[in-house]
């Protein structure tokens, strides 16, 4: 298994955001634009993986480059592929593979949720609206955060 996964989610200019993901084998750097829902769409499919769905995608746009993010699930376990992409609309066997990994459910829950935490702490959710042109994703945030909360503590809920 990967272990030490970051994400990190840098407001680069007035709606575009870097982000890096990397750990302790590799480090892969991409763009997205707010002309798509990029973080809502993240925060989501982590959640639906952490939820149970086996298979599920997010893409960021970065016009007209896009980052497919596919994640395979089987038990606790998730196979994640980042995919680079000419065009958004392109299928997945058009791309260029630039990540893969294995890694715990659990562990990519906690990476993708400090990450956003982290950008709520440097930026503030007003200044961030201000920087990315859209609300801070606190809805999608949340509810990552609760069901990754009833998947480490089942007994819980």
């Amino acid at each position: 298994m990967t272990s030490g996964i970051r994400i990190t989610w840098t407001l680069a200019g007035s709606g575009w955001v870097d982000c890096t993901l990397e750990d302790h084998q590799a480090r892969v750097e991409l763009t997205a634009s707010y002309i798509g829902n990029a973080p809502e769409g993240f925060l989501a499919a982590v959640a639906r993986l952490v939820g149970g769905e086996a298979e599920t995608r997010a893409q960021f746009e970065a016009e007209p480059t896009a980052y497919r993010w596919i994640f395979h699930r089987e038990g606790e376990d998730t196979w994640l592929r980042l995919l680079e992409l000419r065009d958004g609309s392109d299928h997945d066997n058009k791309g260029t593979e630039i990540w893969s990994s294995q890694l715990g459910i659990d562990q990519l829950a906690r990476a993708v949720i400090r990450c956003f935490n982290e950008v709520a702490q440097t930026y503030g959710e007003s200044s961030y609206r201000g920087k990315w042109g859209e609300h801070f994703p606190r809805t999608e945030l949340e509810a990552l955060r609760r069901l990754w909360r009833t998947h480490k503590h089942p007994q819980n809920t």
